[in-house]
């Protein structure tokens, strides 16, 4: 048996993504953090997985909200690995990402990097509308990863990239001695008035 390091697994699926679905070909994957979260809970009911801009709308790191009438100034933390500065962080949750079905898997993948915006600058994928970041239908954002999926899988003549996802949490313990993973905490928004 072997160590198992999910986060590099992930990184390299990520990779693979960006080089083979032309909608993601802007992201580059070293800029992009990929970690870990654990859930308290297994199951299927929750949050799967979820992204952090580390920019604000048009790629800035600070940026001026009013609240009534006092002006606060809210700047992001630079979060660096390798020597890199990142733009985004990815967080998957286990063991419930781990539980899906590997479709349901990479829709979740996708679901996650189609927030990041088509100008790569930080900041996440803006729709017009009041629900800025799904679009006017949530329904058609996830039919849209959907088919994403089914043609990346069509595609792929080789699943190594995804094969780990085969399988569940429980199933990936079982061929490997020890599961390891990047855990990172989430950045924080740093205000001041």
């Amino acid at each position: 048996m072997s160590t198992f390091n999910l986060t590099r697994a992930l990184e390299e699926l990520v990779a693979d993504i960006v080089r083979h679905v032309a909608d993601f070909s802007h992201i580059d994957p070293t800029k992009v953090l990929i970690c870990v979260s654990t859930t308290r809970r297994g199951g299927i009911q929750g949050t799967f997985a979820k992204i952090h801009p580390l920019r604000f709308p048009g790629g800035t790191r600070s940026m001026e909200v009013k609240r009534g009438r006092r002006v606060f100034t809210c700047t992001m933390p630079a979060v660096t690995h390798a020597g890199q500065e990142m733009f985004y962080v990815i967080y998957f949750l286990v063991p419930r990402f781990l539980d899906l079905s590997l479709r349901e898997k990479l829709i979740t993948v996708f679901h996650e990097l189609y927030h990041i915006s088509p100008h790569f600058d930080g900041d996440i994928r803006r729709f017009p509308g009041r629900n800025f970041a799904h679009g006017g239908s949530r329904k058609r954002y996830n039919i849209l990863m959907e088919n994403l999926v089914d043609n990346y899988l069509q595609a792929q003549q080789c699943p190594d990239s995804f094969g780990f996802l085969d399988g569940t949490m429980e199933s990936l313990r079982a061929r490997h001695q020890a599961i390891v993973a990047r855990k990172f905490p989430v950045p924080k928004i740093k205000i001041q008035s």
